[in-house]
């Protein structure tokens, strides 16, 4: 009996002996590949929520410096955040509240070039879409119609497609083009809800024009029109 067991024992260890010459480099190889790969994961993971925080910290500091109108400490705050952490939303927000506190102490030149670093570099349409109309703002100030035109020219996210015509409209306006700021207008019109106030502000803008904007609400259904008559 014991001879049988010893024998089948020994079998089982020829056969576990060759499966493991036949496969074994490929389950090592498979197992360390595995085990690199939740690693590496596990890093990258740990990387992030560094980053993050880091990151979190600076856009912090700027909007202490901002609250404080510090704007020197802003800038050098918002510097370390986009040298370091460009590709964060923490960079893209500092730059937004950077460039607010700048413009309101009169420092157009800086603001126009940390709304121009968003817009170029922010990975949200959201925050790009922001940073160029409050640039498109800025240069209208300075009157640099042309770049602002450049700045509206760029792809908005449906959201900001009404505003975005809105800003080419008065650009246009002030250009003394008025076919084109009509245009504009009208497919801001179009675009924005009519119940928003901006709406409003650009049908007094197409009066302005001479445009009757009774004439461009929509004709009633014509189901609803024969129901009314029965």
């Amino acid at each position: 009996m014991a001879n049988n067991l010893d024998l089948e024992e020994q079998e089982q260890l020829a056969e576990l002996k060759h499966f493991w010459n036949q496969y074994g480099n490929l389950i090592s190889w498979t197992l360390i590949v595995v085990f690199g790969a939740i690693a590496a994961w596990n890093g990258w993971q740990y990387w992030q929520r560094t980053q993050s925080v880091q990151a979190a910290a600076l856009f912090d500091e700027v909007d202490r410096a901002s609250a404080q109108a510090e704007t020197a400490r802003a800038e050098r705050a918002f510097a370390d955040i986009k040298e370091k952490f460009p590709r964060t939303a923490f960079a893209h927000q500092a730059g937004l509240l950077t460039a607010k506190v700048l413009a309101e102490k009169g420092n157009s030149e800086g603001a126009k070039a940390a709304l121009a670093w968003v817009a170029e570099n922010a990975g949200d349409d959201g925050y790009k879409a922001v940073a160029r109309l409050r640039l498109v703002a800025l240069l209208v100030e300075a009157k640099a119609y042309d770049d602002a035109l450049k700045q509206l020219a760029a792809d908005f996210p449906p959201e900001y497609e009404g505003l975005a015509q809105d800003r080419r409209g008065d650009v246009y306006s002030l250009q003394g083009k008025k076919a084109e700021a009509k245009a504009e207008y009208l497919k801001a019109y179009k675009a924005l809800d009519a119940a928003s106030d901006l709406r409003r502000v650009v049908e007094v803008k197409l009066t302005a024009l001479g445009v009757d904007v009774r004439e461009l609400a929509p004709a009633p259904a014509a189901a609803a029109s024969g129901a009314a008559k029965t």
